[in-house]
Parts: C-alpha cells; structure tokens; sequence
C-alpha cells in the first residue's frame, strides 16, 4: 500500500487542479490514478445539463431534450479535456469539474438578482481578512458560499478541540487540526477556484505587514480573535491603511463596524478607549487594564444578562468566553451580509448594529 500522492503547492492550499490539456497535469493524474482507493467523482455531464439550462433559460427543456443538448455540447467540446480534475489529499478523492468561468456561473446563479452581475463581479476584485476561526469559520465559509471576495486572508494559531464543537461546524475527524486547515479544506471543496491565503501562526506584529498588504492592501478587515492585543493592534494598523474593520461579537447580534476608510480619524472602537489615553499607548497598558479595557470594548452594559454573568464565572466554573452555535453561525451570516454591503457601497456608516432575537421576540410576543 502506498500513501497517496502529494505535490507542493506553496504553503497556498492543499488541494490540486489538474488539467488534462497539460502535459505536466496529466502525468500528475497519472500518478494519483494509480492510488489504492482513490474515489472518482465523474459528474460532468450534470454540471452541463445545469449550463445548458442557462443558456436557455426561456425554454422549459423536458429531460429527453436536456439529453440532446448535452450530447450535443459535447460535439463540441470534447469532454474529455472540457473541464478540470480537482484532486483533494485528505479525501483522497479526484472530482471533475466545469472549467472555472462556467463552474462560477452556475455555482453562483441563485445569488443573481439577490447580488446583481456587476456587484458579484466586483467582489471577485476584493481582498478580505479574517482573523480568529471560531466565529471567523462561519464568516469565512458564508463568504466563499456567495463568492464575495477574490482572495480570502485567513489568520489563526490554534488548533481544533472538542470544546471548540460547540460552535465550530467540523468532523471529530478533524481534531488536533489547525483551524486554518479546516476552513481551508471546507472552501476548497464549496470552489476550488477560490484563493485563500493562510497565516497559520495567527496575526502577529511580526507578520501583520504580510497580513494586511502583500499582494495589494486588504480591502476589509473581520477581527474575531480572542487576543486584546491583536483587536487593539489589527485596527491601529487598518485605520493607518485606510482599511474598514467588521467585527461580530456573538452576543445580542452586535455587528461592529469601523469605517477607516471613510473616515481615516475616527478613534479605534468608535472612541470608547479614549478613557485609556492615546491609541498607540494602549498596547502597553492591556497587562494592567486587561479588563477595563475589555469591558469598555464590549460595552458590559449593553451585554445580554446570560452574557453578563458568564463573564463572572471565568476563571471559576469555566475557562473563556461563552459561544453558542446559533450566535456563531448567524454572525457568520450577517458579518458575510454587511461585508457585501459595504464592498459594495451600500452601507457608508460606522457604529454597532444589534440583532437580537430576545428583544424581538419579546416584542411580538
């Protein structure tokens, strides 16, 4: 028995594309061809009977003249060399694919209307950054779904425990992964044509020039990591770029959002550090005021009541911060919601934005 096949791929992603029409990429099918229980996912045709109901959108095709329309693609283009073979290591597995302008026109033809042509375009031109993959796996992936941005910068250090399943949609298989492989391999397999470039040490001072500008300037920054240092750190540094700052808070639906880029002078987290003196001194000051500082940062007065209490039983019955999945995934969604708009223009406005179910049940109620 031998291991399956591995080729490097630049520290990018780990998966291939492989195209036959290649000499090189042949002989890497080859190869993995050869590998003991590898899975082949052939569903070609069916990825061309959904384009070529798009390309005739008017008509209501019955299944029989569907049938004739796909052979008679394939008159055309030769199927064999049509799309590209996308081969995943940890699965083991080689899928074929649509070439990647026809695979992004019929993965994303539900968006249409919802996100008009020219938006979807546009997004493909942004650069987004996630820091922090608890939460940040439910942005991320909500992200990659609707195809909202054209290179993804995951940052994160950890690794996937049990007590992380709570709120992180993953496999026990995956335990003892780091979280960036995780969301990695997710994307991967939603479109493999999506770059995500990953930081598997997380943000740090060392690497955050890399972070937020190798390859072009970040076109907005989601902050979900749990370090002081890094939120306060990671806007000093967007607000010196001029880069937006999203960040979900998990609790009462708080979305908060810091336009830098509209507004290059406004205070890092809307000014309610201000108490502590002058931004580029608040680094130094976390050791002392490490809880001052994060309950200014959360607004411990505006915190639902379960929230509240939580926090006074850290260091007692429990270890951190409490998420529940439910919170997580819908911040998930709206964080991939406003990131849309103001990609887009749509939202122009910084503050915080509360979403909470409690408060809008009670009024119907």
């Amino acid at each position: 028995m031998h291991d399956p096949p591995k080729f490097d791929m630049n520290g990018q992603v780990n998966h291939l594309i492989l195209n036959a029409r290649s000499e090189e990429d042949s002989y890497k099918l080859s190869v993995i061809g050869k590998s003991p229980n590898l899975q082949v996912v052939d569903q070609l045709n069916l990825q061309v009977r959904e384009l070529v109901k798009l390309s005739n959108s008017t008509e209501k095709l019955s299944d029989a003249r569907l049938d004739v329309l796909v052979e008679e693609f394939f008159r055309d283009h030769e199927r064999d060399f049509y799309g590209n073979w996308v081969y995943y290591p940890w699965r083991n597995s080689l899928v074929y694919i649509l070439p990647e302008e026809d695979f992004i026109r019929v993965r994303t033809i539900r968006n249409k209307y919802k996100i008009s042509e020219e938006e979807q375009k546009f997004m493909a031109t942004k650069r987004i950054g996630v820091v922090g993959l608890s939460v940040g796996q439910s942005v991320a992936t909500c992200l990659a779904m609707e195809r909202s941005f054209g290179e993804l910068r995951i940052a994160d250090f950890d690794t996937l425990e049990l007590g992380n399943m709570n709120r992180i949609r993953t496999s026990v298989t995956n335990l003892g992964l780091p979280k960036t492989e995780i969301v990695t391999r997710e994307i991967a397999e939603i479109d493999p044509y999506l770059k995500i470039t990953v930081f598997n040490d997380g943000l740090t001072a060392e690497n955050m020039d890399r972070f937020f500008s190798e390859g072009g300037d970040l076109d907005l920054l989601i902050e979900e990591c749990d370090s002081l240092e890094m939120k306060i750190l990671s806007r000093i540094k967007a607000k010196s770029l001029n880069i937006p700052v999203l960040m979900d808070t998990s609790d009462r639906g708080m979305i908060d959002i810091e336009r830098f880029d509209l507004d290059p002078q406004r205070p890092i987290f809307h000014g309610m550090l201000s108490e502590f003196g002058d931004e580029e001194v608040l680094p130094d000051l976390i050791e002392e005021y490490k809880s001052q500082i994060m309950m200014s940062i959360l607004d411990f007065e505006n915190l639902s009541e379960r929230a509240k209490f939580s926090i006074g039983e850290i260091g007692k019955s429990i270890t951190s911060w409490p998420q529940l999945a439910s919170s997580v995934i819908m911040g998930g969604a709206m964080a991939a919601y406003f990131s849309r708009q103001i990609l887009c223009g749509h939202i122009r406005e910084s503050g915080r934005v509360y979403v909470d179910l409690d408060d809008f049940y009670k009024s119907v109620s």
